[in-house]
């Protein structure tokens, strides 16, 4: 299974911003199964730098855990083409979908109500891959 983690959630865990923190590490902790891919946008990594205080320590032990999906024309192209609101959201849509992942993990699912593909909180993400 090949998942994108909205920013909300690295930032979670990388400020340990309560209540969040406990659920959105154990979502991170999952990328060790075979049979889960984390990922993120390469356009969140530059949000994540300046918001946890451009720490590139942080980073670099982030990088270890998820894979980076990169963010290129075609992407930005079709977040334009979406008309969402928030354009953060659906160039994170777009990440996912033109990477052909199985969905997203995020805080703001209704953000994403317009979504073709799955959109889970973390705790129903960790609930749907209980073993």
């Amino acid at each position: 299974m090949r998942i994108l983690i909205d920013t909300n959630v690295i930032l979670d865990v990388l400020l340990k911003r309560s209540p969040f923190y406990e659920t959105a590490i154990e979502v991170l902790k999952l990328s060790a199964r075979d049979d889960i891919q984390e990922f993120v946008s390469a356009s969140a990594i530059t949000d994540i730098y300046y918001i946890a205080y451009k720490n590139l320590e942080l980073l670099k032990k982030l990088l270890l855990i998820v894979s980076v999906a990169g963010v290129s024309e075609e992407e930005i192209q079709k977040a334009l083409e979406l008309e969402w609101n928030d354009f953060e959201d659906s160039v994170q849509y777009s990440v996912a979908a033109l990477n052909e992942m199985d969905g997203i993990i995020t805080r703001n699912v209704k953000d994403y109500s317009s979504a073709e593909m799955q959109v889970w909180e973390p705790a129903q993400f960790l609930e749907k891959t209980k073993c």
